[in-house]
């Protein structure tokens, strides 16, 4: 297996970056994988925060089924934002891991 094809496989299938380390781009590898954390935790929290609204609506006297739903979609856009800035770092790591122009 060539190391472009490891690097790809690194940074598509494992984590963004990874390839990059692989490669020897030690700085842009670890600037991804530290945009790649920043990410995943930021929707991990905003997931956790409606996951929190879902249980107060289950204890008795909690909300109602609208207040739920409204309340979600306020941290709805946070979550796309975070998942899309995300793929966008996915994208450009598999992208850079193809088109490196580094020793082979």
């Amino acid at each position: 297996m060539t190391n472009r094809i490891k690097s790809v496989a690194l940074s598509a299938l494992v984590l963004p970056g990874l390839g990059q380390l692989y490669r020897g781009s030690r700085l842009k590898g670890g600037v991804m994988i530290l945009l790649d954390n920043i990410f995943i935790l930021g929707a991990l929290f905003v997931a956790l925060r409606s996951a929190g609204k879902l249980m107060v609506a289950g204890r008795e006297g909690g909300l109602t089924p609208e207040q739920v739903v409204s309340a979600i979609q306020v941290d709805a856009p946070y979550a796309k934002y975070l998942l899309g800035g995300f793929m966008i770092v996915w994208a450009y790591g598999v992208v850079d891991a193809v088109f490196y122009k580094g020793n082979d």
